[in-house]
Parts: C-alpha cells; sequence; structure tokens
C-alpha cells in the first residue's frame, strides 16, 4: 500500500513524494489531531501523569510536523505517531526519571477522567481479552505497577502486551533486535508480578456490578456522615491508602483509620460528595462547606480498588483535580448545580 494510499485512507489525500511533504500545516494538524486521544493515554501509561502527556502529545506533533518529510509510508501514519510519541517519552524519562516513594506510591501519579477516556476509538466488543486490557491498563494499580519499570523495557510492555504491536515492529521502533525486545518484555512482566495486586495479575476487567456500586453507595454516605466505625467495615484487611503528591502509604485497616482519627475526619462536619468515574474505576469528589463563600467547594477525591466484596485500595487525589475531571467547582448550599 503506498503513503498516498494509506493518507487517503485517514481523509487527506498525499500528493507525491512521502505523501506529506505537500501536505499544508493545517491539513496535517488535522490528521494528527485524529489522533489525540488515544496518543494521549499512550503517553499516559508511559508516564503517569496527565500533564507530562500533553506536554508530551503536544512535542510529539511538532516533531512529526518537523519530520514530516520522513514519513514513507512504510508503515501506517497512526504507528509512525506511536513510534513518535513512544521516543519522545523516553527522551523525558531520560533528562528526568523519578523514583517512586520508599513505600512504593507514584508520587506523580495523576488521574484520567473516564469521559475524555470515552473518546477511544471503541474496542471489539467481540474480543472480550481486548475490552479487558483497555480497562485494566489504565487503572492506578497498573500505572503505579508500570512506573516501577524502567523507561525501555516499560515502552516494550505497553506497545506488546497493552497495544499488540509485533515484536518485530517494537524493535524497529527502538532500535533494537527481536531478542533484545522478548528478553526486555520477559523483565518487564516479571516487575509487573511483583508490583501488581494478586488479584490484578490476571485481566478479569468487566462493568461495575451492582454490589459493587452498592458498596460505593455505603462508602460515599459513611464518608459524608464520617463515621468511621462504617467505613472500616467496607475495607478489606490489607487495605492501601495514599494520597499523591503527598508522601505516605498506609497499609491495612487500621493503619488506614487511624490516618483518618488522627488527620481530624472523624467527626468531620459539612461535607457533601459528587460521584464520579476515573481511570475506569469508582470514584467519589468530597466538598466542604466554606461560610465566607457559601457554598460547598473541592476538597478531595477518592479513586476506589473494589475486589470480592470489599474496598481494597483507596487513592485520595486534591482539589486541583476537580476541573479536568469535568467536576462542578462548587455546589450550593441546598446541594443542587
Amino acid at each position: 500500500m503506498s503513503a498516498d494510499t494509506r493518507l487517503e485512507e485517514q481523509g487527506v489525500s498525499g500528493q507525491g513524494g512521502s505523501g506529506l511533504g505537500e501536505v499544508d500545516e493545517r491539513g496535517f494538524s488535522g490528521l494528527a489531531e485524529r489522533h489525540r486521544r488515544e496518543l494521549h493515554v499512550h503517553c499516559y501509561r508511559m508516564l503517569g501523569s496527565f500533564e507530562d502527556a500533553e506536554d508530551t502529545v503536544q512535542e510529539t506533533f511538532l516533531r512529526a510536523w518537523r519530520r514530516r518529510e520522513t514519513f514513507e509510508g512504510r508503515s501506517t501514519f497512526r504507528a509512525w505517531l506511536y513510534r513518535i510519541a513512544t521516543n519522545a517519552c523516553l527522551d523525558l524519562l531520560a533528562k528526568c526519571r523519578p523514583e517512586p516513594a520508599t513505600g512504593g506510591e507514584v508520587l506523580w501519579l495523576q488521574p484520567y477522567p473516564d469521559r475524555l477516556l470515552d473518546e477511544l476509538p471503541a474496542a471489539d466488543a467481540d474480543e472480550p481479552e481486548t475490552v479487558a486490557v483497555a480497562r485494566e491498563t489504565i487503572e492506578l494499580a497498573y500505572l503505579v505497577a508500570v512506573q516501577h519499570l524502567a523507561p525501555r523495557p516499560r515502552a516494550v510492555l505497553i506497545l506488546r502486551d497493552v497495544l499488540g504491536w509485533p515484536a518485530k515492529d517494537v524493535a524497529e521502533l527502538l532500535g533494537d533486535s527481536v531478542n533484545s525486545v522478548n528478553s526486555a518484555l520477559q523483565r518487564a512482566r516479571a516487575g509487573m508480578r511483583e508490583h501488581l495486586p494478586a488479584e490484578r495479575q490476571d485481566w478479569t476487567g468487566g462493568e461495575e456490578d451492582a454490589g459493587t456500586r452498592e458498596l460505593v453507595r455505603r462508602y460515599t454516605d459513611a464518608s459524608v456522615a464520617t463515621d468511621v466505625d462504617r467505613l472500616a467495615a467496607l475495607l478489606r484487611d490489607d487495605v492501601r491508602c495514599s494520597m499523591p503528591p503527598t508522601p505516605g502509604l498506609y497499609v491495612g485497616r487500621d493503619a488506614v483509620v487511624n490516618d483518618w482519627v488522627e488527620s481530624g475526619f472523624d467527626g468531620m462536619k459539612g461535607l457533601r460528595a459528587v460521584p464520579a468515574s476515573v481511570n475506569r474505576q469508582p470514584a467519589v469528589a468530597f466538598y466542604h462547606w466554606r461560610q465566607r463563600e457559601g457554598a460547598y467547594l473541592p476538597l478531595t477525591i477518592d479513586v476506589l480498588r473494589v475486589t470480592g466484596g470489599a474496598i481494597t485500595e483507596i487513592v485520595t487525589f486534591h482539589d486541583d483535580q476537580f476541573p479536568r475531571l469535568g467536576l462542578p467547582e462548587r455546589l450550593p448550599a441546598d446541594g443542587t448545580e
């Protein structure tokens, strides 16, 4: 298939040469923008940060425009953009690769709203494994685990196991041999087994069931009432709780509950909650009454991982994430928007 034909399939006709040399900036931008969301999610998996992913996608489009003459049509335009995006992520990580905190928490972790994930091309419903992988590999537990990998094995894992690229194509992208790619993949999978929760080592996926929704409702009600005893009953014994970018990981029901009590949460008044969905996980956004403003203002958002009818992890993000997640900036006194 020629480069011209590939571009025509994408909605832009090539004009000789590589098929991109004669495309003006507006046409090129329109072509590239069609892939923005999936490239953003790819960079997000690589980097763990929504903001860094945004910057890297912009860098990807800039590099692609400057190097448009190098597109020879040997692959799709989409694959060519993925190549540039992956290398842009690797360049960023080479300059500044943060290390997970002492407890293993990823302090630069940021949430990804489901409303933006819904913009991704629909997965083939006839391939449940593909749908499951798409869901599981955007969950926070996966994002945290993958950040523990060295950059190149991380790239190999995401390209091979998430995107389903053949080893030959990954080797070409990274300038490595197929044997090197296969070796890196095995190391990456071993690293993921070490850092993923046990129940997340096999993709299970699936939509939230009625039991999960009821559990989240009970968690929401108990949180608004700041009833620590009711909350504790919803937690699994080995529950984990973190609040990036604040250091600190609490493991076990007693440790989590003690932190709630010591932080002054027990008996706190004036809370309201709004249900949300983040990283394909249930979430609850909390607002706190501010007398001066006469409204409930953003406080925190809890992203929950539920396993076997109990809450197994709570990742809490601060109020600065509310605008990106599409949450209201305030709730009026009567609780209506």
